[in-house]
């Protein structure tokens, strides 16, 4: 028998009612009435209420024990009476009754209570990590990231997928974020880099002859954090298939997903066949390429509208003479908002660093008119012409914004979000996912340059035989993002499996072959050696029991998280390492300013 429990502290119910056991445990409240000290006993697997009578002789030992110290209680279950049955306990229908206690591990002041939720500051909870992982919701959060995992592995295995590890130390990549780099002691002024994803490796698993893989990933790039990304390292299903098309790897990942996330939460999933959306379409009616579908609201191009004469809108017809999109927001049967619900949009706008949100209400008294501050700039055949493109209605509202393609994408995205909040709109109990297809295989960057715009390795659409070069920015290619609930869950592609064309469409990005043998020497030389069509793609582990866990940062789903800047409180990372270290290196410092 096992000296330290019989059972655990989830475990004990009213089939075990006199019953003398041994529990072992964190003391996560307790309760003096007086004469009697009720301790509430928690371990992993849940919290016995324990109880103690003043005249035994460990009551005052146990009265004075700090909480969260570890004991072990020797004792008997008793039932409760049913006024004192706890609901809300899955052991809430006994008792134990202490004989006896041994103290495990003295537990010093707290710098934090453990038997609550309550926020307390970053810093705070990320330097003491292993108490915070005590707190309920995050011992739940962390509980489910490891079942969601286990879960993965499972579908993937009945799939017909095998699990294989690839190489942590690798070469840099020239494409994507910075990497973390790790200097060779053997290869004195030589650097491997930690992988960004196994991009390389995956498809060289392909090339070998391997069907189908995946592995559950660690990706360490050096990137800022965000509410959705941890700096440093991060987890991905990483998965690759040969002999495939795009729809073959929808499949796969959809019936995944549905799978899983019907398995770990109650919310509907709003389309089991997820949509394909066109980026072009996506940027146009949702003004991103991550859009959240349980909002019913669409984005309009109006931009024609305000280059006819029977539109007066000044300032929008001079910025739309000189480049600039408009574009608009629908609300349906906002008629009987008060005028601050719109004024209030548009100081939001305003705040976002928009010049803000034009609006008007479209009504019909006698004739269809404009109702808002800027409604007597538009004619009655104007405001028709937008209810047809728009599809609004009498009672309608909409909202405008004017400015260059990229700001004004941006502002109504985010206007979008806000105004459907603001009208509660969003359906909080659901999923909705989606696939955004038809990529661009380039586009310019802030030098007016051409760069790939997504992943290097994609095949481009079309006849890759004869494949037109001349219009680069024109060419789509086969990569994919799936996108739930407005959250990037991963990137995809089918893979350029042919060296000649990969090494064109490198030229387009401005590399020459040899920059290319260089940088990516395994894979174009696997290539030549009869690689078969093949592509993938890695959703996010973080991501995805982010979206389960209904929380909003990646922080509250990580055992062990970064704080903003990239430092690890607890384990003081990153350190300083000593002067034999960075000898051995063939490394020295410049001096610190």
């Amino acid at each position: 028998m096992n000296k330290y429990r019989t059972h655990n502290c989830g475990e004990l119910t009213k089939k075990n009612n006199n019953k003398d056991i041994i529990l072992s445990g964190w003391i996560n409240k307790k309760r003096d009435h007086g004469n009697l000290l009720f301790i509430d006993l928690r371990d992993n697997y849940g919290i016995t209420q324990c109880v103690i009578d003043k005249s035994n002789e460990y009551f005052v030992k146990l009265e004075k024990i700090q909480l969260e110290s570890v004991i072990k209680i020797l004792g008997k279950v008793v039932e409760r009476s049913k006024d004192t049955i706890n609901l809300e306990l899955k052991t809430g229908e006994i008792e134990v009754v202490i004989d006896s206690f041994e103290l495990l591990g003295h537990c010093k002041e707290l710098p934090m209570p453990v038997f609550s939720d309550q926020e307390y500051s970053e810093e705070i909870r990320l330097k003491y990590r292993f108490l915070d992982l005590r707190r309920k919701k995050i011992h739940e959060n962390i509980i489910l990231r490891s079942k969601v995992i286990s879960f993965i592995r499972k579908e993937m295995s009945e799939l017909g997928f095998l699990e294989f590890q690839t190489p942590i130390l690798t070469s840099s990549s020239p494409e994507g974020a910075r990497d973390f780099l790790v200097p060779s002691r053997l290869n004195p002024g030589k650097f491997y880099a930690l992988p960004q994803a196994p991009q390389q490796f995956k498809q060289l698993i392909m090339v070998s002859g391997f069907d189908k893989y995946f592995q559950i990933a660690p990706c360490f790039r050096d990137e800022d954090a965000r509410a959705d990304r941890s700096p440093g390292e991060f987890y991905q299903l990483d998965l690759e298939m040969s002999f495939v098309e795009q729809e073959d790897i929808f499949k796969v990942v959809e019936k995944l997903m549905v799978s899983l996330f019907k398995k770990f939460s109650s919310k509907k999933i709003i389309n089991n066949k997820f949509p394909r959306i066109s980026y072009k379409d996506s940027m146009l009616k949702y003004g991103t390429d991550k859009p959240d579908l349980r909002n019913p609201l669409l984005i309009y191009d109006l931009t024609n509208i305000f280059t006819r004469e029977d539109v007066k809108f000044e300032i929008f017809k001079k910025l739309v003479k000189s480049g600039s999109k408009v574009r608009a927001i629908v609300t349906k049967n906002t008629k009987d908002k008060p005028r601050s619900f719109f004024d209030n949009i548009d100081k939001w706008a305003k705040d976002q660093g928009a010049s803000g949100l034009a609006y008007f209400t479209i009504e019909n008294a006698n004739e269809i008119s404009a109702k808002g501050p800027v409604g007597k700039f538009f004619s009655i055949e104007a405001l028709k012409e937008i209810m047809k493109i728009t599809g609004a209605s009498i009672g309608d509202s909409l909202f405008f914004t004017c400015g260059k393609i990229k700001d004004v994408e941006t502002i109504s995205s985010i206007a979008r979000q806000k105004i459907a909040y603001d009208l509660d709109l969003i359906d909080n109990n659901s999923f909705g996912f989606c696939w955004i297809v038809d990529y661009p295989m380039f586009e310019l960057d802030e030098n007016n340059k051409i760069k790939f715009s997504h992943n290097p390795f994609s095949m481009p659409q079309g006849d890759n035989d004869n494949i037109n070069l001349k219009d680069p920015l024109n060419l789509k290619a086969y990569q994919y993002d799936i996108v739930c609930n407005g959250v990037e869950l991963s990137s995809g592609a089918i893979r350029n499996h042919k060296p000649d064309l990969m090494y064109k469409l490198f030229s387009i990005a401005g590399y020459d072959k040899k920059q290319v043998d260089d940088k990516f020497r395994g894979m174009i030389n696997a290539l030549s050696y009869g690689a078969p069509p093949h592509g993938g793609i890695a959703p996010g582990i973080d991501r995805i029991v982010m979206l389960l866990a209904n929380e909003k940062n990646i922080r509250e789903v990580t055992m062990f998280p970064m704080n903003q800047n990239a430092q690890d409180l607890m384990m003081n990372a990153p350190s300083e390492v000593s002067e034999g270290q960075l000898k051995e290196l063939s490394l020295s410092l410049k001096n610190k300013k």
